[in-house]
């Protein structure tokens, strides 16, 4: 296996997995805009994107962080909004590899930490993330006002 920082040119393998993530999500179908959303996200410097490569140099995962910044602590943070691992591939390292790849890129650039999201139903994504050290915030609720048009 190999985990790499993405760039522009890895924008199609990126794009064919981020829109299988998005359909796992039960978002219809779409492979350009997941192709435009990778690629306006990689140009902009907006995200970093690590891809997962197995032994045949297939892209079989990945996952796509977003810089952010703590008041309080005065530090950045990285928020960890994607992670997906092809069904073929899991349960052989490749999640845990995108993991400890985005938790190398949270010390390099001086961040206080990490944060993800989970669907409380997703017990395998939960913990594995437990096994690397997340811890399940209990003393805080989230909030998401949703302003898109329907």
């Amino acid at each position: 296996m190999n985990i790499i920082q993405a760039t522009t040119r890895d924008i199609p393998a990126i794009a064919n997995l981020f829109n299988q993530y998005r359909v796992f999500y039960g978002k219809p179908d779409d492979i350009e805009l997941a192709t435009r959303f990778i690629q306006e996200r990689l140009s902009n410097n907006e995200s970093v994107v690590f891809l997962a490569r197995n032994e045949r140099d297939d892209a079989v995962g990945f996952t796509q962080l977003y810089p952010t910044f703590s008041s309080v602590s005065a530090q950045r943070s990285w928020v960890l909004n994607d992670v997906f691992v092809l069904d073929t591939e899991r349960g052989k390292g490749m999640g845990k590899a995108l993991l400890n790849a985005a938790k190398t890129l949270a010390i390099e650039t001086g961040a206080n930490g990490l944060a993800l999201e989970t669907a409380p139903d997703n017990i395998g994504a939960q913990k594995l993330y437990e096994s690397l050290g997340y811890v399940k915030d209990t003393t805080y609720f989230h909030y998401f006002l949703d302003v898109s048009s329907k």
